[in-house]
């Protein structure tokens, strides 16, 4: 895909998206990301998980959101968080912000990287957009992207609707540059 199209499906930069322009086409082949429905829907999710491609590590404070990553609570048990500082450990990264151990290991496990004991592997940008269609294959989005069930989709990758006026914005960005019909 051309980096024109990402900036436009993301919401990015064209610096941003020249720069990433090759692995995240990579990442949608290998991942089945490969309609224009499919990748509108994807493209648009990481555009607002990332800042439109700038940040592929969360940005930490912490706040007393991020707080909530440590142990003990249930966000931290909930992110598999077991240890004292896995909060900042295990952050958000990737454009699509793989955050706390049990994602990290899982995602891990899909990309044969050993991502528990050295998340600091997920900086690198090609690992960092293979982890985002990596997730998005285990969590199913493409059935979502291809009903059109965008809120669903955000659910099913933020947990919930944060930000889902921005997330609907990009997608209707994306899909004119992919030319998705309504449907």
């Amino acid at each position: 895909m051309t980096p024109e199209l990402i900036a436009a499906c993301t919401g990015s930069t064209l610096a941003l998206a020249q720069k990433y322009a090759f692995y995240l086409t990579a990442t949608m082949v290998e991942f089945d990301i490969t309609s224009p429905a499919r990748q509108a829907a994807y493209l648009a999710q990481l555009g607002h998980e990332s800042g439109g491609l700038q940040w592929f590590h969360e940005l930490w404070g912490p706040t007393d959101a991020q707080k909530r990553y440590e142990p003990p609570g249930n966000l931290a048990f909930k992110l598999g968080n077991t240890h004292a500082g896995d909060g900042r450990r295990f952050a958000g990264r990737g454009p699509i912000q793989i955050t706390g151990r049990w994602n990290y290991k899982m995602i891990g496990e899909k990309m044969r990287l050993d991502l528990e004991n050295h998340p600091e592997l997920l900086d690198d940008p090609d690992n960092a957009c293979r982890s985002s269609g990596a997730f998005w294959a285990w969590k199913g989005c493409n059935t979502f992207a291809d009903s059109g069930d965008f809120v669903g989709l955000t659910r099913r990758i933020n947990g919930g609707v944060n930000g889902l006026t921005d997330r609907q914005a990009r997608w209707a960005n994306a899909k004119l540059a992919l030319n998705v019909a309504e449907g």
